[in-house]
């Protein structure tokens, strides 16, 4: 770079400052100085900040934008009177339910705060377990949506149709690894900094700690006294609930990079961000860019993780399972939802039509164009009819497919792997969405005694 790019570009980014600057109230302002204080003292003090690389987590909602614009300012207003400022990283974890609008939100975000090309940023995004540099363009991976398809089916299944097992535990599974990855690449970072609570993180070890019970042992040692030693044990959870999901049929994905693992440092803000007023709307829709979506995946709640799905899995339980009406098990939980999610000051359920028809096919081409799945397969998944040796096949077929009764002997053979018709073998798989293989595994699988999902989703998908 020529001293005059340089100087343009600083003369940018100072504009950029100003614009942002011109967004926060007294107290933000306050809060930067003081987030700008607790990086300097991380780093070593103010001759050391050229080479600290921090790390930002953006879960493309509200709050980590919001971070992020205070991170950016903290960054910029450093090289604003220091020779240089620190190092930010900044990485997503895609999964395959990410929609479009999301991935834009993130860009507009990124651009908006001039981060493309700025040598000093690095913008990252994780998919099918891959480091990867952010394109909101890359269209999704194939391989990874067959594999959260698989998942989802497998879990649902294994927990007897439990909704919030089936669309949550995948995506929260995925973050030990997640969390490796993106602090190891690339010479790694210093520090990762967070917005999270205390108590929203001890939420999720919680629900982690609960959801791999009875398939790792807790006896292992002492707690994790490093964020590396954390995410190690959380990525070796995971293994170990799909090793117990998929028995012999686990197979192992590529190991987590370790190409740089020293000691992380723990940069929390939840209390300078506390002190501040709830999340501008100014800053994030007018400089941002943001733009909310009704489908987007949260990781705040298991229960509300993704409410519009969630809502259309309770409208078929009820529609299919009790014999009752689809709006009525719809809107029980919308009801619930939009409680909550007004709370959050997240108001995109609220505006989506709930139970109606035009619902309904919205979260149907929703579940169909991001995991591939039919309303025959997810309400086989609510069913969960293979476990036991089939224990509720005959119900599920009575209620769902009474045309295949006749089949019922022949259904029985195929699972227990013995010859069968093709005929009757590409239709269990075709109703099921999973692979015969697996299905053969579930019919030899007993009914799980744990309850994960419990405390967060009271309703489970049982309705026998």
């Amino acid at each position: 770079m020529s001293a005059i790019h340089e100087q343009a570009m600083n003369y940018v980014y100072q504009q950029v400052l100003q614009r942002l600057l011109g967004h926060f109230s007294r107290e933000e302002r306050t809060v930067l100085q003081l987030l700008i204080q607790r990086l300097i003292v991380a780093a070593g003090g103010i001759e050391h900040i050229g080479e600290y690389k921090v790390l930002l987590v953006h879960g493309a909602g509200k709050g980590s934008s919001y971070t992020l614009a205070f991170l950016r300012a903290a960054q910029l207003s450093i090289a604003g009177r220091a020779p240089k400022s620190f190092q930010l990283r900044v990485a997503t974890l895609r999964h395959v339910g990410m929609t479009q609008t999301v991935l834009d939100n993130i860009h507009r975000g990124y651009s908006a705060l001039f981060l493309y090309d700025d040598p000093r940023v690095e913008l990252l995004t994780v998919e099918n377990q891959e480091v990867l540099p952010f394109n909101h363009l890359r269209p999704v991976c194939v391989a990874a949506q067959d594999a959260s398809r698989r998942n989802m089916l497998m879990i649902g299944h294994k927990n007897d149709g439990d909704i919030c097992a089936s669309l949550c535990n995948d995506g929260y599974l995925s973050l030990g690894d997640f969390y490796q990855r993106v602090t190891s690449c690339n010479g790694g970072v210093h520090a990762l900094v967070s917005s999270d609570s205390p108590r929203k993180q001890n939420r999720y070890l919680a629900w982690l700690k609960r959801t791999t019970r009875g398939v790792i042992s807790e006896d292992r040692g002492v707690r994790p006294i490093s964020l590396s030693a954390l995410f190690a044990d959380m990525d070796e959870r995971r293994a170990a609930y799909y090793h117990e999901i998929y028995g012999p049929h686990y197979q192992s994905p590529l190991s987590t990079s370790k190409e740089h693992d020293r000691r992380l440092a723990y940069i929390g803000i939840a209390d300078l961000a506390g002190n501040t007023n709830r999340i501008a709307r100014h800053l994030l829709n007018d400089f941002m860019g943001y733009k909310p979506d009704a489908f987007a995946f949260r990781f705040s709640r298991p229960a509300y993780a993704n409410p519009l799905l969630t809502a259309h899995l309770r409208g078929l339980q009820a529609e299919v399972l009790r014999g009752g009406d689809y709006r009525q098990g719809a809107m029980s939980f919308a009801e619930k939802a939009i409680a909550f999610l007004y709370g959050k000051q997240i108001l995109e359920l609220s505006s989506i039509q709930v139970g109606t028809k035009e619902g309904r096919m919205l979260a149907a081409t929703y579940a169909r164009e991001f995991y591939n799945l039919e309303e025959a397969q997810l309400v086989c998944l609510l069913y969960s009819p293979f476990l036991q040796q089939g224990q509720k096949l005959e119900v599920f077929l009575r209620r769902c497919h009474p045309g295949m009764l006749v089949a019922l002997p022949e259904l029985h053979k195929v699972l227990q792997g013995k010859p069968g018709a093709e005929m009757i073998q590409q239709w269990v798989v075709h109703t099921s969405g999973l692979p015969l293989e697996l299905l053969q595994h579930l019919y030899r699988t007993s009914l799980p005694t744990d309850e994960p999902c419990r405390p967060h989703d009271q309703s489970r998908g049982q309705g026998r």
